[in-house]
This record gives structure tokens, sequence and C-alpha cells, in this order.
């Protein structure tokens, strides 16, 4: 958007959550009438755990771990994700409403995340998985920076004001593509701990996800209907900007290369399992409602498509070559 200053036509905030308001409703009703009830206790092998030393028994030592380096990686990462829970839920709560269905649904999304670190955690504390002592310190590092996926800036580069209902928008666009992402790596984590157990459990986070992700996706379907332009916008300074939740933590560049080797979440699996399907259920590329600013955005996201697409081509050859090399040494 260099040099390129678009001004939106802009609905308020407050319009914008009572237009959407029926759509939000019939989305509550949806996911409640689809949504499992289930208890993290059911998903610890309870069997496996014994005291630490505080308690007179011994503490952690890497070799008590079943996981691999991956694994490891991938677990800790997904955990602190999700530990930063507070972050998430004010982000949604400062821009979308606590009342009505809104409010409904700010709470209940927050209550269904809550359980999945509950879970992971008691998971590798009783297993033994991961340093438990590092995990709880990285924790507080974490939780204490907080995450934005979207500071004001991003805003004040769309429109210039960083006003009207854009908040909601980027909120909107921004958990729509997290969800899955997280969706993804949470279902491929389970399958490289080598653990039935921890497959289990994660295959069931990860329909969490996969339920919110829809919500997410249908609400913001409607923003497009309704204002597409700024939902065009907000769609693209998301998905140009996007940054996992887990990139603010100590340690994520190291354990995001360890995920991407391991094919946990890599950026062919960012484009072509997250960013494409979204897009293509919203109709970005065949809509005809979009007005001059809605086309310029839908166009600099065209761009920015192609651009990754050469990068994840670079990528699968990269790794392509790093396997290669692997086998002749090992042959």
């Amino acid at each position: 958007m260099e040099n390129h200053h678009v001004r939106l036509l802009s609905m308020s905030g407050h319009d914008l959550l009572t237009e959407l308001l029926p759509v939000v409703e019939r989305e509550v009703d949806r996911h409640m009438a689809t949504a499992v009830d289930w208890h993290p206790h059911d998903y610890v092998p309870w069997d496996d755990g014994r005291n630490f030393a505080a308690l007179g028994g011994v503490d952690w030592d890497p070799s008590q771990s079943t996981l691999s380096d991956t694994a490891k990686a991938a677990m800790i990462t997904n955990l602190l994700t999700e530990d930063n829970l507070p972050s998430y839920h004010r982000v949604i709560a400062e821009n979308f409403s606590l009342d009505d269905a809104w409010g409904f649904w700010v709470g209940r999304w927050t209550a269904e995340e809550a359980r999945h670190s509950i879970v992971m955690r008691d998971y590798l504390v009783v297993t033994r998985g991961v340093d438990p002592v590092e995990l709880e310190r990285t924790r507080l590092v974490h939780m204490t920076g907080g995450f934005n996926p979207f500071p004001t800036e991003l805003a004040e580069r769309v429109d210039g004001t960083g006003g009207g209902g854009l908040g909601m928008l980027l909120a909107v666009a921004y958990v729509s593509f997290q969800e899955l992402a997280t969706r993804v790596s949470h279902r491929n984590t389970g399958k490289a701990c080598g653990d039935p157990i921890a497959d289990a459990m994660l295959a069931r986070v990860a329909a969490d996800e996969n339920l919110h992700m829809l919500f997410y996706r249908n609400v913001t379907s409607a923003a497009l209907d309704l204002v597409p332009d700024e939902a065009m916008a907000a769609i693209y300074t998301i998905v140009a900007n996007f940054t996992m939740p887990g990139s603010s933590m100590p340690g994520f560049r190291r354990n995001a290369v360890l995920i991407a080797k391991g094919a946990i979440y890599d950026l062919p699996q960012h484009l072509n399992d997250v960013l494409r399907p979204v897009l293509r259920q919203w109709k970005v590329f065949s809509r005809t409602d979009f007005g001059p600013s809605g086309e310029y955005f839908r166009e600099l996201l065209a761009q920015f498509l192609d651009d990754l697409e050469a990068k994840v081509t670079r990528f699968e050859e990269s790794r392509a070559r790093a396997l290669e090399r692997q086998l002749r040494r090992s042959a």
C-alpha cells in the first residue's frame, strides 16, 4: 500500500455490530447445536503420573520424555499459544461486544478455548513430555508480553483513520484464518507425538478449533455482503501481515523451523490448507460487488498470493534437496 492512500466509506463499529447481530445469533445457535461437550481429564493418562521432588519424588529429566524434538517443539508452541488466551479474549471483547449474542459468543468461545491449555498441560506434566519448570518460565514471559495480531497502525494504513468498524473486521478476519491454522497444527502435532492418547487429545482440540473457524468465517462472509470494500481491505491487511499467535514467545523461531521441517505447519500448508480454502469460501475472486477500493485491495491480495506461491515453490524445492541429501548420507 506504499504511496497509495485509500479512504473507505465507513460504517460505525456499533452499526456494523448491530447489522450483523442476526447472523451472530444464527451462528451461535448452530454452534451450540453442533458443539460436543468434553472433559480434559478424560484425555490424560493419569496412571503415568508420579510426584516431583517437592513432594518426595523425582524431578524432570530429558530421558523421561518419549517425544521427538519436533513433537516437543510443536507441543510447547501450541500449548503456549493456547495459554495466551487472555490476550485473545481482550482483542475479541474490545472489537466485538459484550452484549446480546455477541457477548454470549465472546464468553463461550473463551470458555471452550480454555480447555485446550488445561488438557495439553496436564498431558505434558503427567507424561513428563517436556521440562515443566522451563515450560512455566516461558509461559510467564509469553503471557506477560501478550499478543495483538493487528496493531492500530494496520488499521490506519488501510483507511487513514483507524476508525469505523474496521477493528471488528480485522478481528473477525484474523480469527477466521488463525483458527484454521491452529486446527492444522494441532492435528499434525497429535500425529507427530507417536502416542494414540496425544493423537486423540489433539484431534479433540482441533475439532473445537474447526467449529470456531466456521463461526468466524461465516460472520466474515456476512460482513463481506454488508460492507464489501471495508471487509476486503481487512482481509487483505490480515493476510499480508499474518502472524501466528505464538510468534512472540521465547524460542519461537527455532521451534517454527522444527515444526516446518516436520510438516506440522509450514508455508505450503499455510497457503493451500488455510488461506486459499477460506478465501475460496468467501468467493473473494469471483465477487462483483466491490467498489474501487475493494477492487484495489483484491488486486493487492492476488499479487500477494502470487508472491507467496513463488515462496512456496522455493520452500518445497529446498526441502526436497535437503531430503535427498539426507537419503544419500544414510545410504
